[in-house]
């Protein structure tokens, strides 16, 4: 698939900006679910066995995007639901910046409060940056593992995963993916726990998602929620088995074979465009971002580095002037983020001239606003 042609699936109006929040649904996507929501509704002979074989094709497809095994790949409803896997499957200390998204955070804080067993070290950081040297001041000998976002969703900071990876050692390196997962020519190699949802970048919908274990994390982690699907039985009665011994045990229940099949198109078409083509097209659009942010002298709170950056421009205007900004960009027909006195800004590769030409009128009307 071209570059071209996947952008033709971006059916939403002009205006949005926002993909960092949530991305709305593919083409591919909506017809995807629509023809297996059909599936559903007339359950023709056979159509079941095609909603069962989603599973399968969903984990093909996170596999040839994160070169994970697909035996070590599960479907999960969200981020989330991965995060509280892994934390609550962790025995030691968990080093973790309190300034992730909250999903990070809170499970390591709630499988303490239930378990005992995981004990969350609170990371210092630059101003919410979380960089491998800050990673290697506060390493201590009792740290199990290290947990961090691919992209912090306030900042807009790309991790430096290999980078971390050369200074933890053989500690389990945890990933928040959903912000960024499809965008980020990331190096998957040197994780261990990857969980993202589908939502954001991937313009798959809500209630899709996956969790992705390396060997060592299959092996170090305790599946504490695992279900009558998360065994190696296909009927479960009259007894309790174990787990299997692969991600399989991370399954609460049957999977959402229509979600499953959501987010198997949406990675299918970015894994035949490919990461790179997809994050470098980003790239471009976040640069003219930035250029008109320059141009009408609007502070700049992210990255200018490209390999520091993803989708998301945070601007920061003086706390007095952030009202007025915020008021041009909704009057222009802009759909953006504000929080904790900046705005957010998140583009896509299918981000149009049209939606630049209107955020351009939106700093036109602030810069020409009074203080």
């Amino acid at each position: 698939m071209s570059l071209d042609r996947f952008i033709d699936g971006f059916d939403e109006e002009p205006g949005y900006l926002d993909y960092a929040r949530t991305g709305p649904l593919s083409r591919a996507v909506l017809e995807e679910g629509n023809v297996f929501a059909d599936f559903l509704r007339r359950v023709r002979h056979g159509s079941l066995d095609v909603l069962a074989e989603q599973d399968l094709r969903l984990r093909t497809a996170v596999s040839a995007l994160t070169g994970f095994d697909v035996d070590r790949i599960a479907f999960q409803p969200n981020t989330t639901s991965g995060l509280l896997h892994a934390m609550f499957g962790l025995t030691g200390n968990v080093l973790l910046s309190p300034d992730e998204f909250p999903s990070l955070p809170l499970a390591a804080v709630r499988a303490q409060e239930a378990l005992h067993t995981v004990q969350p070290t609170w990371l210092e950081t630059d101003h919410g940056r979380v960089t491998p040297g800050q990673i290697r001041r506060q390493l201590a000998d009792n740290t199990v593992a290290v947990a961090v976002s691919l992209v912090d969703s306030r900042t807009g900071y790309v991790a430096d995963l290999e980078g971390i990876r050369q200074v933890i050692g053989d500690r389990l390196l945890i990933v928040d993916a959903i912000q960024g997962f499809g965008i980020v020519d990331a190096p998957w190699e040197h994780v261990d726990v990857i969980a993202s949802g589908g939502q954001k970048w991937c313009r798959a919908g809500w209630s899709t998602g996956f969790l992705a274990l390396s060997e060592r994390a299959v092996d170090l982690l305790v599946p504490v929620f695992s279900g009558y699907t998360g065994t190696e039985e296909t009927e479960v009665w009259g007894e309790v088995p174990p787990p299997a011994p692969d991600a399989r045990a991370y399954r609460t229940s049957v999977p959402d074979p229509i979600a499953e099949s959501r987010l198997a198109v949406a990675l299918e078409e970015i894994a035949e465009v490919g990461v790179a083509e997809i994050a470098a097209a980003v790239a471009r659009n976040v640069s003219d971002v930035i250029d008109l942010a320059d141009d009408f002298a609007v502070p700049l709170a992210s990255s200018r580095d490209e390999r520091e950056r993803a989708g998301i421009v945070v601007l920061e205007p003086e706390p007095e002037r952030l009202s007025a900004l915020t008021a041009a960009l909704y009057n222009h027909g802009i759909t953006s983020t504000t929080r904790g006195g900046t705005v957010r800004l998140s583009v896509h590769a299918g981000t149009t001239r049209e939606t630049l030409e209107m955020l351009r009128a939106a700093f036109v009307s602030f810069s020409t606003t009074g203080y």
